[in-house]
């Protein structure tokens, strides 16, 4: 949002088909809700597709700049799944399961689409968590010393010498 608008909240509704924003208008001092309408999305249409087109449309581009890409997606997905007759209680759970990190789950064996919700899922987290200068809590050069998990043999010191090569 431009620096005249603030985001509130970003939803969907289902029947008919609307992405919708509430924002604060700062230079009137007052809450409003603008509402997108969705057209031709069906149960099969590509949900990065509709995100990328509503980012770039002209009439909607500074209500959605400061929306996450990923929350964008989450809620087309909602729509979608709704579309398909799932329940939102269903839906929702699988939304969670494809944006959730797994430390167990070799992400070298799944798909790039997955690859690329669990990277989102990864940069979102690493946001909220993030210390940046100005923060309340942020150190500057914080050092730490961690104790090793596990060793390998390849790992300590008295394994053997470079000479051996």
């Amino acid at each position: 949002m431009s620096r005249q608008y603030s985001l509130r909240k970003c939803g969907i509704r289902f029947d008919p088909p609307a992405l919708f924003v509430t924002y604060t208008d700062k230079s009137a001092g007052k809450t409003r809700c603008r509402t997108m309408p969705i057209r031709n999305f069906t149960k099969t249409s590509t949900v990065t597709r509709f995100v990328e087109d509503f980012r770039k449309n002209p009439r909607h581009k500074k209500f959605l700049e400061n929306v996450p890409k990923s929350q964008l997606e989450k809620l087309l997905r909602l729509l979608q799944d709704n579309l398909r007759g799932m329940s939102l209680d269903e839906s929702l759970n699988e939304i969670r399961k494809e944006y959730s990190i797994d430390p167990n789950e070799d992400l070298n064996k799944v798909d790039e689409e997955t690859l690329r919700k669990k990277k989102t899922a990864m940069e979102d987290s690493f946001e909220k968590n993030r210390k940046k200068p100005g923060d309340p809590d942020f150190e500057y050069e914080v050092e730490r010393d961690f104790q090793p998990v596990e060793t390998c043999e390849w790992d300590s010191a008295d394994s053997g010498s470079d000479a051996d090569f």
